[in-house]
């Protein structure tokens, strides 16, 4: 899905068949194999589709010969146990005939389900009984209805990443414009700050004359032409930013929060950027998926 999602962010003209060659079918979290590829072909094309499963399964014969069937995964919302009863209710019904015994032998490495066989059972006819008539295939409804801009809308393959992608930039123009207000509020008080170090004994000498701390805040506004904001910034400052080093820290904090103002401004303004931006997160995506393999 990322690799069709970035394909799209690359050529917003790109068609369902082009982004089938990323987005090859669904992935369904219990495993499973999909029987046949008309109903996934239906529902990137159209947002509907039925999709028929397969639990995957090997044969394989025991020391003395005896075909047995191993099942290492069931289709999407099959109840493994749900599914063992049915099989053994059938078995003892005689619909399914050629089963001597069935085990779960499922552990914390996977699910292992094992259909032992009688001798003359036919392996290749008991599983196509086990398809025929258990869970063990079903088949999953696709019906991509979504809310889009709080309407409910029947969406195909592309629409869906279209809307994603739009999603997420009105996230991340959000995200960076709440950034923005942020670094500008934060050096507004930094501005205040500097231009108060500068003119500090007449500051200090502006707030001992004050007789209460509304009088200097409302003095140093109107000697130095400070907001009410950094002039409160001011009256709360440490002694400890008085020295020339502190000052220096401040200056540096000030030049590096503008050249995140720059930055943010320049994200904001340009649609391209913000494109790649979102294809960098789905990079990390990526990696990150690499390293938990």
């Amino acid at each position: 899905m990322i690799d069709g999602t970035i394909a799209y962010i690359d050529n917003n003209e790109i068609t369902i068949p082009e982004l089938m060659k990323f987005i090859k079918a669904p992935d369904f979290p219990t495993g499973g194999l999909i029987y046949g590829y008309d109903g996934v072909k239906s529902a990137y094309e159209t947002g509907r589709g039925r999709i028929v499963m397969r639990g995957e399964a090997t044969i394989e014969e025991d020391d003395s010969g005896k075909a047995r069937i191993i099942i290492s995964s069931v289709p999407y919302q099959v109840n493994k146990a749900e599914m063992i009863k049915k099989t053994a209710d059938l078995v003892n019904e005689k619909r399914i005939e050629g089963i001597s015994d069935i085990r779960d032998e499922s552990d914390r490495d996977g699910l292992r389900i094992v259909y032992e066989l009688k001798r003359e059972g036919i392996p290749n006819v008991i599983l196509n009984k086990l398809y025929q008539y258990t869970a063990l295939q079903t088949s999953f409804s696709v019906n991509n209805i979504t809310l889009v801009k709080g309407r409910p809308m029947l969406l195909n393959l592309k629409d869906i990443i279209k809307y994603y992608v739009e999603h997420r930039h009105e996230v991340l123009v959000r995200k960076t414009t709440f950034e923005l207000n942020e670094a500008e509020k934060k050096a507004h008080i930094l501005e205040g700050l500097i231009k108060a170090l500068d003119h500090l004994d007449e500051v200090i000498a502006l707030i001992r004359a004050s007789r209460t701390p509304e009088d200097a805040r409302t003095g140093l506004m109107e000697q130095f032409e400070l907001s009410e904001i950094q002039a409160r910034a001011i009256l709360e400052m440490r002694l400890q930013k008085l020295t020339g080093l502190e000052q220096e820290k401040l200056k540096e904090e000030y030049a590096e929060i503008m050249k995140i103002i720059e930055h943010l401004k320049e994200i904001l303004a340009s649609e391209s950027m913000r494109m790649q931006i979102i294809k960098a997160n789905f990079f990390i995506i990526i990696l990150f998926l690499s390293i938990l393999q």
